[in-house]
């Protein structure tokens, strides 16, 4: 298969970029809550903002993901946007199969992170940033320093080819918990900075038999 990729002003032009789904519909109905711990909720949604830099790219858009594995059956709806409200990327996840439709072609991957590498060349550790988001790391990840209060400040996180090296450049409370609301990630000549503005955390609504 052709790989595809995008310089920066290639990839504004993605703004006709969607998905077969254009919106995860989760299996039941989501009501915001309030937890002590962000591992505590199995499903958030995040505001904000994310920057990417690379030696061929350099562009900053407003970011919107919504997660939930209540079920222990990750779906994902990540978009990013211009300023303005134009769409730059949209990919939504379900099932165990990530699909992007783009330029009357569908791309698909059982691995969001490649099908996002494929398509616009954008190197993202995609499938750890749910746990990053929430000032968590994976079993593959080497915790270098905690702050005082015992959150953790910087670590390393081992992918194909080189580590990447993140930093929790703050935290902040939002939903009851402590999460990051600054992150920084690097690996070779890729930056990526998230900004957080808004996590809320999410759970099913129970109905009263």
């Amino acid at each position: 298969m052709r790989y595809l990729t995008f310089s920066f002003q290639r990839l504004m032009l993605l703004c006709c970029l969607f998905l077969a789904a254009c919106s995860v519909k989760p299996p039941h109905t989501l009501t915001n809550i309030d937890v002590s711990q962000a591992s505590e909720a199995n499903a958030w949604e995040i505001q904000g903002k994310l920057a990417f830099r690379s030696d061929a790219d350099k562009f900053s858009t407003n970011l919107f993901w919504f997660h939930d594995n209540t079920f222990n059956e990750p779906q994902d709806e990540l978009k990013l946007t211009t300023v303005i409200g134009t769409t730059v990327l949209s990919l939504t996840s379900q099932y165990g199969l990530a699909s992007i439709d783009v330029q009357g072609k569908t791309y698909t991957d059982s691995n969001p992170q490649q099908l996002i590498s494929r398509v616009s060349g954008m190197q993202i550790p995609l499938n750890k940033l749910p746990l990053w988001i929430t000032g968590q790391v994976t079993d593959d990840d080497q915790v270098l320093e905690y702050n005082q209060d015992g959150t953790i400040k910087a670590f390393t996180s081992k992918d194909v080819g080189e580590d990447w090296q993140v930093k929790f450049i703050s935290y902040q409370q939002q939903s009851g918990a402590n999460v990051p609301r600054l992150l920084q990630i690097n690996r070779a000549d890729v930056q990526i900075k998230i900004q957080i503005n808004q996590w809320q955390a999410l759970a099913p609504v129970i109905n009263p038999i």
